[in-house]
């Protein structure tokens, strides 16, 4: 499974980096970056959690 992010869509809020902050990390000028965007199937419902929570609708999961 990959999650990915809409920068386009993306505030900065860090909702998802407070979910797995090993994964999502928001810089100090606001932008999201992913930390290993390939993620195991075991990591499935933290990555579900970080799209779902996100207040822009930025992320998403493939595969």
């Amino acid at each position: 499974m990959k999650v990915g992010v809409d920068l386009d869509k993306c505030t900065g809020h860090g909702i998802c980096e407070s979910i797995a902050d090993e994964v999502f990390e928001v810089q100090d000028d606001g932008t999201l970056v992913i930390h290993g965007a390939d993620r195991p199937e075991a990591d499935r419902g933290r990555m579900q959690q970080a799209v779902t929570q996100c207040p822009a609708a930025a992320l998403r999961l493939s595969g």
